[in-house]
């Protein structure tokens, strides 16, 4: 299975994934990991790891519509079985998605379909919730609402602030991602 990873920031779910591919425990191929803009560190992670890399920058386009075509071409280029959105923080178009029907994975830090979008976790914690958690979906043309695959709770703890909470969810995040490839590897 080959599969193209797209970030926007650091990649700490990137990091896991190559990690467990390094060590034998996933068995499928980074083909390439995008970003949406220059200086990510995902990227530079994904370099030193010997993964071919690309920058699709979404300010270098005028049109949101000719950067989406871009990026779809970038992608396609590498031929993936599945895209992985991994913190990649722009919503790509409907022809993106329809390009990998139920072959692009996005993670959430939230139990959807509660607190969809960007600040599942702020949003959560305002609500008052005792569990929160993560989920692995197909991305679809909305936000946060396409089928989900995997969710995996996480406790609110007592005093949690909206930084300590989100990375006990990452952490969770991290090993959902891991155990979702290695189910879809066996299909």
């Amino acid at each position: 299975m080959r599969i193209v990873v797209l970030v926007s920031g650091t990649g700490s779910n990137l990091q896991a994934v190559i990690d467990a591919v390094a060590s034998g425990s996933l068995e499928l191929t980074i083909a390439a990991v995008g970003a949406d803009r220059p200086g990510t560190y995902g990227v530079e992670r994904s370099a030193a790891a010997g993964i071919d890399t690309f920058v699709v920058d979404f300010k270098a386009f005028e049109e949101r519509s000719d950067w989406d075509a871009a990026l779809l071409d970038k992608v396609r280029s590498y031929q993936p079985d599945y895209v992985v959105s991994s913190g990649f923080m722009r919503i790509v178009g409907a022809k993106f998605i329809e390009a990998f029907p139920n072959r692009y994975l996005n993670t959430h830090p939230a139990l959807l379909p509660a607190f969809p979008g960007a600040h599942g976790v702020r949003d959560a914690l305002a609500y008052g919730v005792k569990v929160t958690g993560c989920t692995v979906m197909y991305a679809d043309a909305g936000v946060d609402t396409g089928p989900i695959i995997a969710q995996r709770a996480v406790e609110v703890l007592e005093g949690d602030s909206e930084e300590s909470l989100h990375e006990r969810i990452k952490i969770a995040e991290r090993e959902l991602l891991i155990e979702t490839l290695r189910q879809l590897t066996s299909f």
